[in-house]
């Protein structure tokens, strides 16, 4: 029987010491050799041709002694110079008689070269052929493939990873890396699981303290410290909360190493990721404990008693992580390039909204139209977007070197500006705007002390100048918006006692006392034109149009409510009960949307009722037609004027489907349309069993026989 098993020598050790393998060349060398001839069904070692290819020369830098062990341990060394000869020169030399035919062929860590042995070597139709590896190749049903560390029953070393994130971020930030947190994320991730098995990874910080991380960005340049944590959960690396403030993290760390040191099973690599020289004492008790301890720092910003520790394995974080510069960053303005060129990502609050909010905000107060970046950098810190002047300082400059803000100097100070076409700038202005100006519309409007936090989201829902991409794409990002408004202190938001229930406290919303007065346009009174409700503008002075889809709710609320009152004789009908009803037609804010044009037009009144059930002692809201409004009045006579058509119809016997009732009536498709599914679920039209598109009415109907009473 004819086995052969090859080994790549330099594709092995390379592997192994790249995954931290503790391997004794001599012990491996052995149990490859065995373990082939066991799967080979050979009685013994000796019968199987066991032959170690390498260029010797590199090999000789990873191992000196690799050789001699390899032939010590019954191995024959070849020695092919290029990587790229492996598959000549094993032919020229073992394989070159196609008459010897081979039964096993065994490739242990493969390179892509390699592999074309595989189908140049002759064998039998029976013969098998194993590749033992990290990966298996490429798909093929003849390969058998096992991974390499199954073989050989070598087990890895363990590696837990400890972070101090707040100090890494800074250290980064402070040598003018972006800190892309995409990027530091899987370069800790996979450089940790060079050294091993990762058994823990743990990232110390604040988490959730505003301004106490630099800003973190994201592959498309979008600002996500506030989503640190998460996508680092997301990530497998626990986000442990410390207090701010320093050696906060260092003795949570400290601590956590100890305990986790004298476990059992605990890792057999502690990787400490600081800068900080406060750990001499937990690197002391790990190498007691005999671990071996690796400090990850930035250089130019790690602690020099840990660098000329020669007991510590010291590794840059610089070295490994693909990190791009801040000067790079703006050299190629890749982040606002990315933001413009991809709008239709949802646009959320930012570190860098927070500057432009605080930088407008002074701008007004101050009535000026510079403001140094001392200035700037005190209003960040009193309004507690960043932790310390310092920090104000960073995080104003990296906007200069992002793009975001213009930095100039004049009469030896600096000043600073945003830079009004950048789309970070331009988006924060236009939401903080719309958002205020809803705020103030509403409460001028309804002479309200404040605004239902549900009802200014309704209403921001409504607002057509957001409708656009990555802009009011749904209330979690309407209620982010109005958060950030709040925490940069431009809205107030309180909880207060609910109107029917004073022991439920609900949120409301108020302008800042000290906001600096917005400029409005004033009402031109003369026109006489009624104000845009449906922005909640009162200083329009032209008339919105209403969207289709609103219109058609209106003439659907009118005509509900007309009937409930008219056959009930109630004066109002449940406002709750209503939009129950009419819920399969509203695709989201719409009956919200044409309950308050009505209000606005005249046309309903909306009031609190003493709830028909004297068991609840809540009030009700009811909704009521104003028979007087002639939008009511023109709503309800083009439904007096459809239903004497579908009389007609049914009196001369005529089938009652869209065509006719399109001919008796004159309406276009979309008109028609709407009034047949108006008059079915009011029920004056029910549809005929078993026959599509055909109707009967409901002669009898309270208000069919209204308006046959009516007729001329």
């Amino acid at each position: 029987m004819s086995a052969y098993l090859i080994v790549d020598i330099e594709n092995l050790l390379i592997g192994l010491q790249q995954r931290a393998f503790a391997i004794d060349l001599y012990d491996l060398a052995s149990r490859l050799r065995n373990t082939a001839a066991l799967a080979a069904g050979l009685a013994r070692p000796e019968q199987l041709q066991a032959i170690a290819v390498a260029n010797w020369e590199g090999v000789q830098a990873l191992n000196s002694s690799a050789q001699a062990i390899l032939e010590g341990a019954g191995f024959q060394t070849f020695d092919v110079p290029e990587r790229g000869d492996f598959t000549e020169a094993l032919m020229s030399r073992y394989f070159s008689d196609p008459s010897q035919l081979l039964d096993e062929l065994i490739l242990v860590a493969p390179d892509s070269a390699l592999l074309t042995l595989i189908v140049r070597v002759p064998k039998r139709k029976s013969a098998r052929v194993r590749v033992w590896a990290d990966h298996p190749p490429l798909a093929d049903d003849e390969i058998i493939y096992q991974p390499l560390e199954t073989v050989l029953g070598i087990q890895t070393k363990t590696v837990a990873l400890y972070i101090d994130f707040e100090n890494i971020a800074i250290s980064l930030n402070e040598q003018g890396y972006a800190v892309n947190l995409d990027r530091l994320i899987e370069g800790l991730s996979a450089h940790a699981k060079a050294h091993g098995q990762i058994v823990k990874m743990a990232a110390y910080a604040p988490w959730g303290k505003r301004g106490s991380l630099p800003p973190l960005i994201d592959s498309s340049g979008r600002e996500v410290s506030d989503e640190a944590s998460s996508r680092l959960a997301l990530a497998n690396i626990d986000p442990v909360f410390n207090l701010p403030g320093k050696n906060s993290a260092d003795m949570r760390i400290a601590k956590d190493v100890l305990a986790d040191s004298t476990q059992p099973n605990s890792a057999d690599i502690f990787i400490i990721a600081s800068g900080d020289r406060d750990f001499n004492e937990v690197f002391s008790a790990l190498r007691a404990r005999n671990k071996q301890v690796i400090v990850w720092g930035v250089r130019n910003s790690t602690s020099r008693l840990l660098e000329k520790n020669p007991t510590l394995q010291v590794e840059y974080l610089d070295d490994f992580l693909d990190l791009p510069r801040y000067d790079a960053l703006r050299a190629r303005a890749d982040v606002a390039t990315t933001l413009a060129s991809s709008v239709s990502a949802t646009f959320t609050p930012s570190q860098w909204s927070s500057l432009v909010l605080q930088y407008d905000r002074l701008a007004t107060s101050m009535g000026a139209h510079e403001v140094t970046l001392e200035m700037l950098q005190d209003q960040l810190q009193e309004m507690h977007t960043v932790v310390s002047a310092a920090r104000g300082r960073d995080l104003i400059l990296q906007a200069v070197a992002m793009g975001i803000m213009r930095l100039w100097h004049a009469n030896d100070l600096d000043y600073v500006q945003p830079i009004d076409e950048h789309p970070i700038v331009e988006r924060t202005r236009l939401v903080r705007d719309r958002i205020v100006l809803r705020v103030a519309n509403t409460l001028e409007v309804r002479g309200w002390e404040y605004v239902n936090y549900g009802f200014l989201l309704k209403g921001i829902a409504m607002d057509r100048e957001l409708d656009r991409p990555g802009l009011n794409v749904d209330d979690a990002w309407r209620s982010e918006w109005v958060d950030c408004l709040v925490r940069e202190g431009i809205l107030i938001r309180e909880m207060m006692p609910h109107r029917q229930n004073p022991e439920d406290l609900v949120p409301v919303i108020k302008l800042a006392p000290d906001l600096p007065p917005m400029a409005r346009p004033q009402p031109n009174a003369s026109n006489g034109t009624k104000p845009s409700y449906d922005d909640l503008d009162t200083s329009s002075t032209q008339v919105v149009r209403r969207d289709l889809e609103t219109e058609q709710m209106m003439k659907r609320i009118v005509v509900s409510v007309d009937q409930f009152t008219s056959y009930r004789n109630f004066t109002w009908c449940p406002l709750g009960s209503l939009h129950r009803r009419l819920r399969q037609f509203d695709s989201g804010v719409t009956f919200q949307r044409a309950v308050e044009w009505l209000q606005e037009l005249g046309a309903v009144q909306i009031e609190e009722y003493d709830n028909p059930d004297p068991k609840i002692p809540y009030k009700t809201k009811g909704i009521s037609v104003v028979p007087e409004s002639s939008t009511a009045q023109e709503i309800l006579q083009e439904r007096d004027a459809f239903i004497r058509a579908l009389l007609r119809l049914y009196e001369q016997r005529i089938p009652i489907n869209a065509i006719n009732v399109a001919r008796e009536t004159g309406l276009p498709e979309e008109e028609l349309n709407l009034w047949l599914s108006i008059m079915e679920s009011e029920n004056v039209l029910n549809p005929v069993p078993s026959k599509p598109g055909l109707y009967s009415l409901f002669r009898t109907h309270h208000t069919v026989n209204l308006v046959a009473e009516t007729r001329d």
